[in-house]
């Protein structure tokens, strides 16, 4: 995008790298940090048409979409700008491939629900990539205030096959074949291959509303991609989504695929670490003061909000949010991260935020330049961070060295809640069983000393009968 900045906007207005690929609009940040969109002269009609026909108020009746407040258009960022609005920011950032199963399948419900109330609106949804919804605690909204445009008579969906890519193919491949093929998502920024996802679902998905909209659809896509130019332009309006589709039959396609998400399903069993809180070496009471302690350190926080990393089930991350802290609760148990979802998300007004994160592999920074998308470290920014019964995996079944676990955690929070687990612990015996034992400097004292150089020590508490301790710390001015 070539952009020429306003003569009134500060030079320190910053765009967003997300943001960058719509003509309609893109957003930025002013010299003061706040969010802005730009909405462009050319996506101008649409925009008034979102407002006076009633839609835009609908959705954010509904709360299926983000609130905005229209802003002084002179500090736009380019003469180009008919609009600006500042739209209701969220607290946390996350991506389709951090999802649950659950919280990929509820985005998919959501953006079927906005396509259908915008039909009734006389508007219809262009854009129906996963990253337009986002979560605000563990409800799911759309943010793409400029992915809607004017519905035409016998127009077909053009965001169809892209749905398909983004939401029908993961959330078939991690029902049908494996949870963990979700992370295919992270290497295509614009969802999974049709033809992929054709030829690793089992066969007898072809006996279900998978052969419409993975298998057959893969063929259309195939038979379209390498044509001339202007039947390549019909590659997403073939199919059950032929060229020319009446109102009643674009909602049955939308009833269709609504029919195929919701079908879907993938049942969390007990996995290696979702029962991991029955297998503890803790007995009830040992346990019963280990939340009393992290309780009694939140309090002296008092974090507005917390990273829980190796969450588990989520009962210390609900301890945080009774204290009154918003918290991202981070595991890499996809059971772990669906068990706590389906709970939150029945829970009115919830300040939860479960994600799926190998912290021995965030995610890094992707997309064009490696800017489109923001790493983990970029995102995360929590007044606290606990990591509870977590080191001795990063140290011992990942390798990685106490300062640089040090380190990453100084990076994501200002202060530390830490469990010690020594290694006579019986959990950390079960991860030495299969390996031999090189790390003879994970022991207390070590650990100590090479978190004091990023941290300095508040508190500490034995909590049990077997050598663990609590760690309140505080990160040191300057350490990253």
């Amino acid at each position: 995008m070539s952009l020429q900045p306003h003569s009134t906007l500060s030079m320190n207005a910053i765009l967003e790298p997300s943001s960058f690929r719509d003509p309609s609009g893109f957003l930025f940040r002013d010299e003061n940090g706040v969010l802005l969109r730009q909405v462009n002269q050319v996506y101008s009609r649409e925009y008034e048409l979102l407002k006076s026909s009633g839609l835009y108020e609908a959705l954010i009746n509904k709360r299926l979409l983000v609130q905005h407040e229209e802003v002084d258009p002179s500090n736009a960022l380019t003469d180009k700008a008919a609009y600006l609005i500042r739209p209701e920011e969220l607290p946390f950032i996350s991506y389709p491939h951090e999802w649950s199963f659950g919280q990929l399948k509820d985005a998919a419900l959501l953006t079927l629900d906005v396509t259908t109330e915008a039909l009734k609106y006389g508007m219809m949804l262009k854009d129906a990539s996963a990253y337009n919804v986002q979560y605000n605690g563990s409800s799911a909204v759309f943010i793409d205030t400029l992915s809607f445009r004017e519905y035409r008579e016998s127009e077909p969906w053009v965001a169809y096959s892209q749905f398909c890519r983004h939401f029908v193919a993961p959330l078939a491949l991690m029902a049908k074949k494996s949870i963990d093929l979700n992370g295919l998502m992270l290497s295509s920024i614009d969802g999974i291959d049709l033809s992929l996802a054709s030829r690793l679902l089992p066969w007898r998905t072809c006996l279900s509303g998978l052969l419409i909209h993975v298998h057959l659809n893969a063929r259309f896509e195939r038979a379209y991609s390498s044509t001339s130019d202007d039947k390549s332009q019909t590659r997403n309006t073939n199919g059950p989504n032929r060229r020319h589709v009446s109102k009643r039959g674009l909602l049955a396609i939308l009833e269709s695929l609504r029919n195929v998400v919701r079908g879907l399903r993938w049942n969390p069993r007990g996995t290696e670490w979702a029962d991991y809180y029955s297998a503890t070496s803790y007995d009830a009471e040992g346990f019963v003061q280990k939340q009393r302690i992290v309780q009694g350190f939140l309090e002296q926080i008092r974090p507005e909000s917390v990273c829980d990393l190796g969450a588990n089930t989520g009962v210390f991350t609900r301890i945080a949010e009774q204290t009154g802290a918003r918290v991202w609760s981070l595991d890499i148990d996809p059971a772990c991260v669906e068990r706590l979802y389906n709970e939150c998300k029945a829970e009115p007004n919830t300040r939860i935020l479960p994600l799926r994160t190998d912290l021995s592999c965030p995610t890094p920074a992707y997309g064009w330049n490696l800017m489109e998308r923001k790493s983990l470290a970029e995102r995360v920014r929590s007044d606290a961070v606990l990591a509870l019964a977590l080191i001795h995996h990063l140290a011992i079944s990942k390798n990685v060295p106490l300062v640089m676990i040090a380190e990453q955690f100084a990076t994501l929070g200002d202060n530390l809640i830490i469990e010690f687990v020594p290694k006579a612990d019986p959990q950390v015996q079960r991860l030495l069983r299969s390996r031999e034992d090189v790390f003879d400097d994970y022991h207390e004292e070590q650990f100590l000393r090479a978190f004091e150089r990023f941290f300095e020590v508040l508190d500490a508490q034995s909590v049990g009968n077997d050598g663990r301790r609590l760690f309140q710390m505080r990160k040191r001015d300057g350490s990253c």
